[in-house]
């Protein structure tokens, strides 16, 4: 049965980044959820893996570290030990080391500090929807769900107005790398071995990383010790400093992640407004802002998967995962489980409890920025449905060509105001 996408069989080969260019292979991820949830697959760009694709494994195997690495990379890219030391930030650590670093910055995006974020968020949404909503016709992932993470990734770096834009491009080569209308080198099209020490395999690492060592020492020079890059440089008990090579990866996981999530949650809910009857007189009624953000996340789902390296053979549903084998936990699929989730392909903005994972919960590695995303998700629903007579869809959307950013790039849309 067709689940969501018309032209996916039920055998989308994964590894594929065309498989994902129409959307999620969700019909895939439903048959090995039913049939084959700890699924091995080879793989065309080099060593094969292991597809976990429902919830309850996922959560369980997230948890341990022990036996599931992220001290190997990732992605499902294989990476040489050299490749993999410069370019891992502390998503690609464990233990201790990870720790280390998470522990500087988690201070910066604790519920308490996020939540005085609020009235900043709602200023922010106002002029952006005012610009967006003088149109009746507009692409609703440019127009909206690009412009609020932009602006408040500015704020929260402290970089000026007129280098938002260029700095979110940076980020879209980075984390779309395999997408040609975010950049020129198309990581499984092109020969990027010249870049393979900077983030992502992508020419875009090296520029993002002149322009935050350019950043730091204007900001040094004015006395300004403020904000979350301060922060990331300062001593450990110990009274050591993160490398410059650690800096740089921070940074641009910083601008590329900081973004991409919140703004394809963004445009997946205004997608769901616009074509599920219902959506649009719940937000109007207000009874769902406790849950509806959670259930925007969980529907777009935002990061398709990341990987773990296997540290011991393991037997998961009758299969031996070997020491060194690459196991992919799908978010996507996990949050599509028709047995934690009743009616998973319907958002449900008052679904409760909500265990998506969106963010990677239950890991030590859940996603830094929850609580922020979350609160820009909110808030900009609250300030956009208010506006808005209708919204309908005016045209077909189009995907980001990557099985790891699960995101609509375009989203056209056309408005009724009040």
């Amino acid at each position: 049965m067709t689940i969501w996408v018309p032209d996916d069989d039920g055998f989308a080969d994964l590894g594929s980044h065309d498989a994902f260019a129409n959307g999620a292979p969700y019909n895939t991820f439903a048959r090995l959820r039913r049939e084959d949830p700890c699924h091995w697959s080879d793989f065309e760009h080099g060593k094969g893996y292991w597809s976990i694709t429902r919830h309850a494994d996922v959560v369980d195997m997230i948890r341990d570290v022990e036996t599931f690495t992220s001290a190997q990379g990732i992605r499902m890219e294989d990476q040489t030990h050299e490749e993999y030391m410069a370019r891992r930030t502390f998503q690609e650590t464990d233990g201790a080391e990870h720790r280390k670093v998470r522990m500087k910055v988690a201070k910066a995006f604790s519920p308490g500090v996020v939540a005085g974020f609020e009235d900043q968020i709602r200023d922010l949404c106002g002029p952006i929807l005012d610009r967006a909503l003088e149109q009746e016709r507009f692409d609703a992932t440019t127009a909206i769900a690009r412009e609020l993470p932009m602006r408040m990734l500015g704020q929260i770096l402290g970089v000026p107005d007129q280098d938002l834009a260029w700095l979110v491009d940076k980020g879209d080569a980075l984390m779309a790398n395999t997408d040609p209308d975010f950049t020129d080198h198309v990581a499984d099209k092109l020969e990027t071995n010249a870049y393979r020490l900077m983030p992502f395999n992508s020419p875009a690492g090296a520029e993002l990383y002149e322009y935050a060592r350019d950043l730091m020492e204007r900001k040094n020079a004015a006395g300004d010790t403020q904000g979350i890059l301060h922060l990331i440089l300062q001593p450990d008990e110990n009274g050591e400093t993160i490398s410059e090579t650690e800096f740089r990866n921070f940074f641009c996981l910083l601008v590329a992640a900081g973004n991409d999530t919140t703004r394809y949650s963004i445009a997946a809910g205004i997608q769901a407004l616009a074509r599920q009857p219902g959506l649009f007189e719940q937000m109007q009624s207000g009874e769902v802002w406790g849950t509806a953000a959670d259930e925007i996340v969980r529907w777009a789902s935002p990061a398709s998967y990341f990987r773990r390296t296997a540290t011991r053979d393991v037997e998961i549903h009758g299969k031996t995962i070997r020491e060194g084998d690459k196991v992919l936990y799908w978010f996507l699929s996990a949050n599509r489980d028709e047995d934690m989730f009743p009616d998973p392909y319907r958002l449900d903005l008052t679904r409760k409890p909500n265990r998506q994972l969106g963010w990677g919960q239950g890991g030590p590695h859940v996603c830094l920025g929850m609580h922020l995303a979350r609160l820009e998700v909110r808030v900009l629903f609250q300030e956009l449905v208010p506006r808005l007579k209708s919204i309908e869809p005016d045209g077909p959307e189009a995907f980001v060509r990557s099985n790891f950013v699960n995101g609509i790039k375009r989203l056209p849309v056309r408005v009724t105001l009040n």
